[in-house]
């Protein structure tokens, strides 16, 4: 990431790499990628959820003990999230007039190729909140056949939709 404000590049150090084979690798690798794209663009990761999924992680585990040692039957369980595919939240870009942030959310369909990010609004009731925009294709445009990631074209496929979310918002 470049600190005088120009564009980020993705680092050229060491390439990113991947089993072809294994597609929760592959979608690993493109989930952690979009989020340094992300990041690059301005926005600081909300890590909120995260923190309350740990502090109901600890509370069930405290209930689960307690059920255990407790003779009366454990209640059914419930799904508390706010998102499954969601892979990042974050805040408004700092200097922004939006008052809302992001929700990066993708998806690898089992024994499919075909790649999709979500971008939409965290608060999608909010008046600055736009319409989601989707984004499909397939892994193997951003793969050699070594397994390693072409990040400078998954960083424009990114990058493009992150503004075509910006200019949706501007259009409005």
């Amino acid at each position: 990431m470049a600190s005088d404000g120009a564009a980020a590049t993705p680092a050229k150090a060491s390439p990113k790499k991947a089993n072809l084979l294994d597609p929760h690798s592959i979608k690993h690798l493109l989930d952690e990628t979009i989020s340094d794209v992300v990041k690059s663009k301005g926005y600081a990761e909300d890590t909120r959820l995260g923190n309350w999924k740990l502090a109901m992680g600890a509370a069930v585990i405290a209930i689960a003990l307690l059920a255990q040692f407790y003779p009366k039957k454990f209640p059914q369980n419930r799904d508390y999230t706010k998102e499954k595919d969601a892979i990042m939240f974050t805040h408004p870009p700092a200097g922004s007039f939006n008052s809302t942030g992001l929700v990066i959310s993708s998806k690898l369909p089992r024994f499919s190729d075909m790649y999709t990010i979500t971008i939409a609004s965290a608060d999608p009731q909010s008046i600055s909140a736009n319409k989601p925009v989707h984004f499909t294709k397939s892994v193997t445009k951003w793969f050699t056949k070594e397994g390693v990631l072409v990040e400078g074209l998954f960083w424009k496929d990114v990058e493009r939709l992150i503004d075509d979310y910006n200019t949706e918002r501007k259009g409005k």
